[in-house]
């Protein structure tokens, strides 16, 4: 509501939109095809400086548990606009049967340095996990791939398997192993009707029957654990890894081409090619490339039937924000959201600022 007591002047007026994760959705956002796009766009633009990419600031408040918030900002400099991601991640919330991750993204122009929108992030960030998948996919997975095995089944699952269907349509068969056979029922529950052409297997939480015979494997979990085994991969076969600490050293080993959103990033985090680097045990030499150069065509993809190809990606924020912006746009073209006045005028152009100065209530001040 904004304020009665305001000049009439509103060259000053400052507002943003508000986009709800249900404004996102019922706006058609929920497009793979779109965050794709701008994901690819987001690479080759950081490739060729394009990109504003500062330090994230992280903020942990339980070494243990690694309850954590983080800071993530960048900026897209041809299109002008700032973004941030602020994210919360509390694994103990899993427990409670809570969400682990939540977020908000911000945008602003830089031309005049106002927001733009204020954004549900949970979501965009989600989908970024999935996209960069894909993208990895699109470039390194069997051409033809038909059977996809995950190893957990939560939120980051289900995006990716959306994310892999949208760049490998011949995906006809998705096996689930997770924690619980609870999970695994609650994954095919929501996803076969979203994937109708789609055969779903639960393996009755046991890994090797979801991934002995993918063509693509996906570990999406929160385990510092080596669930996923060498032996378990065929010839031929497409991994994306997640999370931390997933699977056995042997899997990258045995693996013709590693690649990685941004290895530099990767080796100084907690990753399984993290520790194999710090363990001496995979060096700089041992990565094929980052991804960036795969999808500019300065490094080739697959280039064998039988390639074994693991990719890892740690996130990177300015995917994030180029995700959401493309989300904004979206959403925007869809009239989807909420106008939030910031303000109406500046502080002291209200007509009755010195009574505010004072501490005398204005009526405007009470809602509605």
């Amino acid at each position: 509501m904004g304020d009665k007591n305001c000049m009439s002047d509103s060259s000053h007026r400052i507002s943003f939109t508000y986009l709800s994760q249900e404004d996102l959705l019922h706006a058609g956002c929920l497009d793979f095809n779109l965050a794709i796009e701008a994901a690819e766009k987001a690479l080759l633009g950081f490739r060729r400086g394009d990109i504003l990419f500062p330090e994230k600031i992280v903020q942990i408040f339980d070494d243990d548990t690694q309850e954590r918030i983080n800071c993530l900002p960048a900026t897209l400099v041809p299109e002008k606009v700032c973004g941030m991601k602020w994210v919360s991640v509390f694994p103990p919330n899993v427990v409670e049967g809570l969400q682990n991750l939540t977020a908000l993204i911000v945008l602003s122009e830089i031309e005049h340095g106002f927001p733009l929108a204020v954004m549900e992030g949970t979501m965009a960030s989600n989908m970024r996990v999935g996209t960069m998948g894909a993208v990895a996919a699109k470039y390194l997975a069997p051409a033809e791939a038909e059977l996809i095995g995950f190893i957990g089944a939560g939120e980051q699952a289900k995006m990716h398997l959306l994310a892999m269907k949208t760049v490998r349509p011949s995906l006809r068969e998705c096996r689930v192993s997770a924690k619980t056979p609870a999970e695994e029922d609650l994954f095919v529950e929501q996803m076969s009707p979203i994937l109708p052409d789609m055969t779903f297997v639960t393996a009755g939480t046991d890994g090797s029957k979801a991934m002995a015979e993918a063509d693509i494997l996906v570990t999406a979990t929160s385990a510092q654990a080596p669930l996923l085994k060498a032996a378990w991969m065929k010839p031929g076969s497409f991994y994306s890894h997640i999370g931390g600490w997933e699977d056995e050293f042997e899997v990258a080993k045995q693996c013709q081409k590693i690649v990685c959103d941004n290895w530099e990033t990767v080796k100084h985090r907690t990753q399984t090619l993290s520790r194999m680097y710090q363990a001496g045990e995979l060096a700089d030499a041992g990565v094929h490339a980052d991804l960036d150069a795969i999808v500019a065509g300065e490094a080739p993809g697959r280039e064998a039937a039988d390639e074994r190809i693991y990719f890892n990606a740690v996130g990177l924020a300015y995917v994030d924000v180029a995700i959401a912006y493309a989300l904004f746009q979206r959403a925007r073209e869809a009239g989807a959201g909420r106008d939030i006045p910031m303000q109406e005028a500046t502080v002291f152009e209200h007509s009755d600022i010195a009574a505010c100065f004072r501490g005398i209530p204005s009526k405007s001040a009470k809602i509605a």
